[in-house]
């Protein structure tokens, strides 16, 4: 049993009228993360590569687009308080990659960074966007890479987050590890607890909020994580074919602007190894947002917009 709500169907549902979008706007009152008061926001489906996904649209269908792509056990819904401040001047659409949030789950369980980088590919074709500025944290950061490096053309710019060329496996280890141990329980306050002490920088109300965008109810009434069990090789947790990867030589060729976001206390993205990533880049900029670590945009929220407000509006 599903904890939240979106579309049945092919039909959009217009998602501004539900409880979760109060819950919502009162996190960003908490958090004062400014935004328009009247905001689009829908749950959609739809079917590329042979596949169902779900995805969230937010603000109005002829602004500039926005494309976000979400870390490994995370959902579109990481993203819903960048996504409603972005939403005043954007199209804003947060896809559930393959496996995970309320996409339909790989037949093949197939969740290589290189399949989920042609799903995202296949999105931007499907929706017909041109030029979008895409934005990838962690595991959507590394298929955002492989996708910039097939065709760095096709984007306006790039937001990598937490995420580069070079990864800690000190970082890779504590992530897995979270992951492990987090997978099933007899209680959600179970799973808000443990989110708590692996995550102090968000408020205990904010993960209660969100908890029900992470696990569903099984029938013997047990809690799950709602990603697909079946691999232990998702995003960054085992990245180790070369199609899954990118070198700091392939992001020599990215003639695209570039933001790479680093959170300050972050395990998986080095200081040193973050500036060689911006150093690497043609039109690279690093910024590090202060008060967080690996997730960067739920941390610290307000400080993750102040982070790519400038880089944006230069993109406009």
């Amino acid at each position: 049993m599903y904890l939240n709500n979106f579309a049945p169907d092919g039909a959009p549902l217009d998602m501004t009228g539900l409880d979760e979008f109060q819950s919502l706007l009162s996190s960003a009152a908490d958090l004062s993360i400014p935004h328009s008061p009247n905001i689009a926001y829908q749950s959609r489906n739809i079917v590329l590569r042979r596949q169902r996904f779900h995805f969230l649209e937010w603000g109005a269908p002829d602004a500039p687009p926005i494309v976000l792509l979400h870390g490994g056990h995370q959902s579109a819904h990481s993203w819903d308080l960048v996504s409603l401040h972005l939403a005043s001047k954007y199209r804003v659409l947060a896809l559930d990659q393959r496996g995970h949030g309320d996409s339909e789950w790989s037949r093949d369980a197939n969740y290589s960074n290189h399949e989920m980088s042609l799903d995202a590919e296949a999105f931007m074709d499907a929706l017909e966007l041109e030029k979008p500025v895409l934005m990838g944290h962690s595991m959507g950061g590394r298929n955002s890479l492989l996708l910039t490096k097939r065709d760095p053309s096709r984007l306006r710019g790039l937001v990598v987050v937490d995420v580069g060329p070079e990864i800690s496996d000190e970082g890779r280890k504590l992530i897995s590890a979270f992951v492990k141990n987090n997978e099933e329980f007899d209680d959600l306050d179970h799973f808000v607890r443990n989110v708590r002490k692996y995550d102090p920088f968000r408020s205990l109300e904010h993960i209660e909020r969100t908890v029900k965008y992470n696990m569903l109810c099984r029938a013997d009434g047990k809690y799950i994580s709602k990603c697909d069990p079946t691999p232990r090789r998702v995003g960054i947790l085992s990245a180790n074919r070369d199609a899954d990867n990118v070198s700091l030589d392939d992001t020599r060729a990215f003639d695209v602007p570039v933001l790479v976001v680093r959170g300050e206390t972050s395990k998986i993205l080095a200081p040193d190894a973050a500036l060689r990533f911006e150093d690497a880049l043609p039109k690279g900029e690093l910024v590090t947002v202060p008060e967080c670590g690996h997730n960067v945009h739920s941390q610290n929220t307000h400080g993750f917009i102040e982070a790519i407000g400038p880089f944006l509006e230069k993109l406009s």
